[in-house]
């Protein structure tokens, strides 16, 4: 082969990204077992984060990202090999995603919009890792806005005596997506809903709750004079707003500031903690250990 076959050649290969995840009770020599895996098949590991929850005998978590030539080709035996090997001596829970692979986030919405335009504009400019294929709203107020994104808008309305079959069309309309991420969505989802998606719903709410619950909550915060406005993010569980954390964030306020200005400054911090958390979990940063995340952000 000529030296011009052979750069031909060495230009059509195509080296991909993948990003591993690892939790596992913390043992000497987990570094080196990854890290040889992946050399023996060629890869090289472009970053390594890790966190241990005591200097011994935590619990150990791992994000790792590598490049290996013709990773697409070859990820299945990859994966066979690594569950066979490395995973099962250390006993990990693990998953590994090729970087090229886009996520793919469905978004749920009723009329509040702050949330879900922001996520659309960093989506369209290329903010956000991902790529949001629906909206589905139980109010058709958001419809044009949406589809001046270029998104496909779904109405489900939803009553109480038409919930179950709503969440059945919700369901079929989201089912090719990864993530369900709920933009100010005002409906309270069934178990058996979220059982369908474990770990893979992510909510914002402000961070009055429980302290503020009920319509209104800015209002509440402004009569008892607060001093925080804040916002959480988290994955949804069964228990009403009390699944594993991803993101928080707060803005401080004084009492010159009404219930108006309180409302914005609010919204402002709820769309930057849900963009913030939507993006770590589709770049594979969160690992979720109980009702807690460690976030490799």
């Amino acid at each position: 082969m000529s030296d011009k076959q052979s750069k031909e050649l060495n230009n059509n290969i195509t080296t991909d990204t993948a990003t591993l995840l690892i939790k596992c009770r913390d043992q000497a020599g987990i570094v080196q077992a990854v890290s040889e895996f992946i050399h023996r098949y060629g890869g090289n590991i472009i970053t390594l984060d890790q966190y241990s929850t005591a200097h011994e005998g935590g619990q150990y978590f791992m994000r790792l990202e590598f490049a290996l030539a013709e990773l697409s080709a070859i990820i299945e035996n990859f994966e066979v090999s690594f569950a066979h090997t490395v995973a099962k001596r250390y006993h990990m829970t693990w998953r590994l995603h090729n970087n090229a692979i886009k996520t793919k986030v469905g978004i749920l919405v009723s009329k509040f919009d702050h949330a879900l335009l922001d996520l659309l504009w960093r989506h369209q400019r290329g903010l956000l890792d991902c790529a949001i294929t629906i909206v589905v709203s139980n109010h058709e107020d958001l419809r044009q806005a949406v589809e001046n994104f270029g998104i496909d808008f779904h109405y489900v309305p939803v009553t109480k005596d038409t919930k179950a079959a709503a969440e059945a069309q919700i369901n079929k309309l989201m089912a090719d997506n990864d993530l369900l991420v709920l933009a100010r969505y005002m409906q309270i989802l069934s178990s058996d809903f979220v059982k369908k998606w474990p770990m893979r719903i992510i909510n914002i709410h402000h961070s009055f709750l429980p302290a503020f619950v009920g319509a209104d909550p800015y209002r509440q915060a402004y009569e008892k004079g607060v001093k925080l406005i804040g916002a959480t993010a988290h994955y949804v569980t069964a228990e009403l707003d009390q699944g594993p954390i991803i993101e928080q964030d707060v803005h401080r306020v004084t009492h010159r500031q009404g219930v108006v200005e309180l409302r914005a400054i609010g919204r402002d911090v709820e769309r930057n903690v849900l963009a913030r958390a939507v993006n770590w979990h589709v770049q594979n940063r969160v690992i979720v250990a109980g009702n807690k995340t460690v976030v490799f952000n």
